[in-house]
């Protein structure tokens, strides 16, 4: 029998208080278990953490690895950013020899993959953060009003409506097609799953979030 140790993480203590957050990723380890765990299986534990990313010493994390190494169960997240946000810090888990490692939305991913994977999110996040500079140094030399937390977040916010924009006209080529072949949201979102496409927050399509990508692209056509 399949033994798991579930580990979740969310950033602000708001965020466990109300759920949001752990419901996606209640769900992103309740589809691994039932449509992607092999035979029987059992959840051992489940440990919550209420931290940022980035920092490395946590204590839940800890427990979680201590009881998969303890008992070979397999310590299993919905990201791979749940555990950590540092591809120097995934890389010394993914080396480690007594801990086995699954990430519910890549299923099929073995250890080498996964590296990859965090080595290539933290490049993209690091390009995001210097062309989010870049675009403000621009707007600065323009005369643009910088500063303030009110200014600051409305930079935010304007730079993400636009990698959104961008992303969904990246994607209108996939799914106009299939909106044309009368294809639901839901199948649309299982079409984009299978073909290993990944939501902006690297998670599997829901057919909600393919609804707001066809309203994103319906107002970027007006």
């Amino acid at each position: 029998m399949d033994q798991y140790i579930v580990y979740r993480r969310v950033s602000t203590k708001r965020q466990g208080e109300s759920g949001l957050g752990l419901e996606a990723q209640d769900r992103d380890i309740a589809l691994y278990l039932d449509g992607y765990a092999t035979g029987n299986h059992e959840v051992l534990a489940s440990y919550l953490e209420v931290e940022s990313g980035t920092v490395a010493g946590r204590p839940e994390l800890s427990k979680a690895m201590d009881q998969a190494r303890a008992t070979g169960a397999t310590l299993l997240v919905s990201k791979l950013d749940r555990l950590s946000r540092k591809v120097s810090f995934i890389a010394s888990l993914l080396d480690d020899r007594r801990l086995r490692i699954k990430v519910a939305c890549m299923p099929h991913a073995d250890k080498f993959q996964l590296h990859i994977y965090a080595a290539l999110a933290e490049q993209e996040r690091d390009f995001i953060s210097a062309r989010t500079k870049a675009a403000l140094r621009e707007a600065k030399a323009r005369g643009v009003k910088l500063g303030g937390l009110r200014d600051k977040t409305g930079q935010r916010n304007r730079a993400a409506r636009i990698e959104a924009d961008r992303r969904a006209q990246a994607l209108e080529k996939i799914v106009i097609p299939l909106v044309n072949q009368g294809k639901t949201t839901r199948e649309i979102a299982e079409a984009l799953n299978t073909a290993g496409v990944m939501t902006v927050r690297n998670g599997i399509w829901q057919s909600s979030q393919v609804s707001r990508l066809l309203k994103r692209l319906e107002v970027l056509k007006t």
